[in-house]
């Protein structure tokens, strides 16, 4: 059975694309922290499944949930970084994106005691206007990334990069991972978790792993610590299509997740990527 690669992207319910037009980051420290105990969950859950994961985790997170980040890395799950705020990578310059990712490893590292390889761009914002950032990933000796997302989408996407792993630096270890996608016909359609997961029926993405898995890659599945949280406060200023896209189906994820993990074979992000490199394609933009 091929591994699929589980990842969870860690952040607290007030920093999430859908609301970053809507909630300020200068507010964020007056807000209800809930992502601690939404870990929490998801490790359980994990433990129940007997599945390992990658927690791709923001620095801020990081920096108020130490216990957290610990327990991440006591239980035998990856911790990455998903830089230090949750700023879209092509919104900044190559500096700024190169100190916000040393900025990030530093507190998580710090926070975890354990070295820090990996790296997701927050909402997967790593595309053809910023190949530069894959540069300077390398720079800083980050293994691997799983920053980009093959497809076409109002809020992310690089439609032109490949489905599955490949180099996007000459004469560089580091490769990229990208979230999966599924074909229908020569259409690609995202299909590697998130909201997708929660709104479209189970066997949407049961059928888009197993067609991946059929051509002997493994899947690239991720989701977020406030979708286990049916309970966490509405933010009711944004628009209505933010708002469904954040709170349709929460209580119905715990469920799905279960049957997720139960229909497929899971593992970290570093291991998968340490066995895809010996057959990355090579593609720089």
């Amino acid at each position: 059975m091929i591994v699929n690669g589980l990842s969870v992207d860690v952040e607290d319910w007030f920093q999430v694309g859908a609301f970053e037009n809507t909630i300020s980051r200068a507010d964020w420290d007056g807000l209800e922290l809930r992502v601690g105990d939404n870990v929490a969950r998801i490790l359980d859950l994990f433990d129940e499944a007997g599945v390992k994961a990658t927690f791709f985790t923001l620095g801020w997170v990081a920096e108020r949930n130490r216990a957290a980040m610990q327990s991440i890395v006591n239980r035998g799950h990856e911790l990455a970084s998903h830089g230090y705020d949750h700023t879209r990578v092509f919104t900044l310059t190559r500096n700024q994106f190169s100190a916000d990712i040393a900025k990030a490893r530093s507190i998580l590292e710090d926070a975890s005691g354990t070295a820090v390889t990996g790296y997701r761009a927050p909402s997967f914002s790593i595309d053809a206007r910023n190949p530069w950032a894959h540069e300077v990933l390398a720079e800083h000796g980050y293994a691997y990334s799983s920053s980009v997302a093959p497809v076409v989408h109002d809020h992310y996407g690089w439609r032109e990069a490949p489905r599955f792993a490949f180099d996007p630096v000459p004469g560089s270890d580091l490769v990229e991972i990208p979230v999966t996608t599924a074909l229908l016909g020569k259409r690609r359609l995202a299909a590697g978790g998130g909201g997708f997961f929660r709104v479209l029926p189970y066997s949407f993405t049961r059928w888009a792993i197993r067609q991946v898995n059929s051509d002997h890659r493994p899947a690239v599945f991720y989701f977020h610590p406030w979708e286990v949280d049916p309970d966490q406060p509405r933010v009711s200023n944004a628009s209505v299509r933010s708002r469904l896209r954040h709170y349709t189906n929460l209580s119905r994820m715990t469920g799905k997740l279960s049957d997720l993990l139960g229909d497929f074979a899971w593992g970290r992000m570093d291991e998968l990527a340490a066995k895809e490199r010996s057959r990355s394609v090579k593609w720089a933009a």
